[in-house]
């Protein structure tokens, strides 16, 4: 981690991430409760979310103009308006204005698309290859970190003083980490010379398809994202299941926080000693044993146990994903590809959300965890059946350190200097 913060440009980076993350982790959980208060159901406080990944369906598009225009201005510009977003929330003040909160959602959701693909972009041009595992591993660490408290402080700020008050602290967080992004000094690497429109929107799908590692952990993700955004239409449930109010899932959070702070700090060494693939397959498989904690937890502290299984398996496999989409994409196509990547991750997501807001409805949330397990499962054994020959030779390779790495990292450190 010295060799990291000692890359010119990546503390102001890490801090002003880091801000804007603080306030994401105080308001998201927000949303949905805002609506499940006004409204009681369940279903409507789900669908809160599929607001929030839809803007994905139009990520190539986006991806376009993050692959065009400055990685740094993208990240600066991207943090103001996003803070502009969400202060129409301070105008929420009954059931009639829920639809404020879904267009926030849905704003927050565009942020989503364009801000982690500028952030890969710029991540490229300020670090070696070396250092991106920790890059990913810190910033997901200090995300998850967040969750110990942030969704407490939300709960109990939205209980206290409404929703407002949030929305007011989350874009103080978004302004803060513009100004601090802003204050970085970076060249950029020149953009290649435009191609045709239709060309430019398929770039980044197209080396997915013809990436054959990418393509097939992508594939396990989808399958394994199909049914996780369940979670979020069911944990209201879980909580009437055990007599809990909808702010209780604060402290679900918080548990799954724990977790991921272990995850978050030891995904690096994982990735390094396993490689990308295995460590994605492994968190899969650390989900699946969580949620089947889950199903059969008799009682409330069992299911936060289980949430904080779930939170190790989080940073495991999603750094470990990030990682590999970085190293293995060139830097002039990691906008398109990154935001390709948010099309078929989210898309799937979207539908499940859409489908968990119905099973809610029909089935306990056991039986929602069941099928939950079960297919997170199938989606690692995708993963390691399909890249078995990679894996092997991944863990044969890590057994023991280039030299020439080392030395490569040496060099950029003092050329960056």
């Amino acid at each position: 981690m010295r060799k990291l913060f000692a890359q010119p440009g990546f503390p102001r980076l890490f801090g002003g991430l880091s801000t804007s993350m603080l306030g994401d982790s105080v308001m998201l959980l927000v949303l949905s409760m805002w609506v499940k208060t006004l409204t009681g159901s369940n279903a409507l406080a789900g669908l809160t979310f599929f607001f929030m990944v839809l803007p994905a369906l139009g990520a190539p598009l986006l991806g376009v103009w993050v692959d065009r225009l400055p990685r740094k201005a993208i990240l600066v510009w991207g943090n103001f308006a996003s803070a502009l977003a969400v202060l129409p929330l301070v105008l929420v003040r009954d059931e009639d204005e829920v639809w404020l909160i879904w267009v926030v959602a849905f704003l927050y959701g565009v942020s989503f698309v364009v801000l982690p693909a500028a952030v890969n972009g710029l991540l490229k041009e300020i670090l070696p290859d070396e250092l991106l595992v920790d890059a990913n591993s810190s910033l997901a660490t200090i995300k998850e970190g967040y969750r110990l408290f942030g969704p407490l402080v939300g709960a109990a700020v939205f209980a206290t003083a409404g929703g407002w008050v949030v929305a007011v602290i989350d874009a103080a967080t978004f302004a803060v980490a513009g100004l601090l992004i802003a204050t970085i000094k970076v060249t950029e690497r020149p953009v290649p010379a435009k191609s045709t429109f239709r060309e430019d929107l398929l770039g980044g799908i197209r080396f997915l398809v013809g990436d054959r590692v990418l393509r097939h952990v992508l594939l396990g993700l989808a399958i394994s994202i199909l049914v996780i955004g369940f979670f979020e239409s069911s944990i209201y449930a879980l909580m009437d299941a055990f007599g809990k109010p909808p702010t209780f899932s604060g402290v679900f959070v918080t548990c799954q926080g724990v977790g991921a702070v272990l995850g978050g700090l030891t995904a690096g060494r994982a990735v390094r000693r396993l490689g990308e693939i295995a460590t994605c397959a492994l968190g899969l498989t650390v989900l699946a044993v969580a949620t089947v904690v889950c199903v059969v937890a008799p009682t409330i502290v069992v299911v936060l146990v289980g949430a904080a299984i779930c939170g190790v398996g989080l940073p495991w496999t999603f750094v470990s994903f990030t990682t590999l989409m970085q190293r293995r994409s060139p830097g002039h196509l990691i906008g398109r590809v990154s935001t390709a990547v948010e099309v078929l991750v989210s898309t799937p997501q979207a539908v499940s959300l859409a489908l968990g807001s119905l099973l809610v409805s029909l089935l306990s949330y056991r039986q929602i965890f069941v099928i939950i397990a079960t297919v997170i499962l199938l989606g690692a054994v995708q993963i390691v059946l399909t890249l078995r020959d990679q894996i092997r030779q991944d863990l044969g390779s890590r057994d023991q350190q280039s030299p020439a790495a080392v030395e490569d990292l040496e060099a950029h450190t003092r050329l960056r200097r």
